[in-house]
């Protein structure tokens, strides 16, 4: 059987064959979920919020263009919503006279993380959530999701070049990480 693309999809949908969307949901909903279980450090906070970037793209799949792959305009959505749910909690924890910024700090957990971690693979991942939302979502969009820069640029909405450069700096924070816990040896 062959394998439909999303163009064809979102095509169906708009023609009236709006179950059509089960399909487009079922082949995005595990990396959505993971981009933002990533971004918001919390299950339940990532599937409401995947849910609600699943509605979002229903809504507006008839302003859906094909100047884009279906899968960088579905994660623009996922990161805008993700950005909308963090601004959200900010302002809630503000009024609690919490700090966000505490909530994000690179911590000190190496002994949870490596306890947690069985291999190299997830040892690096565990790593990865520990960088600041923005930093993690660059390298797993980069690394485990093998999108390109221009790619990623059009998710975050910024230039190329400043993807790069977050990128970069990404990387350097995870070194850093990797170096602050002592597991250089082992990777380089």
């Amino acid at each position: 059987m062959k394998k439909i693309n999303d163009l064809e999809i979102v095509n169906s949908i708009n023609r009236g064959n709006s179950a059509d969307f089960a399909i487009l949901v079922d082949r995005y909903k595990d990396k959505g979920f993971s981009l933002l279980k990533r971004m918001l450090r919390n299950e339940m906070d990532a599937e409401e919020v995947l849910m609600d970037s699943f509605m979002k793209a229903y809504k507006s799949l008839s302003s859906f263009r094909n100047d884009a792959k279906f899968s960088t305009w579905f994660y623009k959505i996922v990161y805008n919503s993700a950005l909308s749910f963090v601004a959200s909690k900010r302002r809630k924890m503000e009024n609690d006279l919490s700090s966000l910024e505490d909530h994000y700090d690179l911590q000190n957990n190496d002994d949870e993380i490596y306890s947690k971690s069985e291999n190299l693979r997830e040892y690096l991942l565990n790593l990865v959530e520990q960088l600041p939302p923005r930093n993690a979502l660059v390298v797993v969009l980069f690394y485990i999701d093998d999108m390109s820069l221009a790619e990623i640029s059009q998710v975050l909405d910024i230039s190329v070049v400043n993807t790069k450069v977050m990128l970069h700096r990404s990387r350097n924070l995870l070194r850093e990480l990797m170096l602050k816990h002592n597991y250089q040896e082992e990777i380089l």
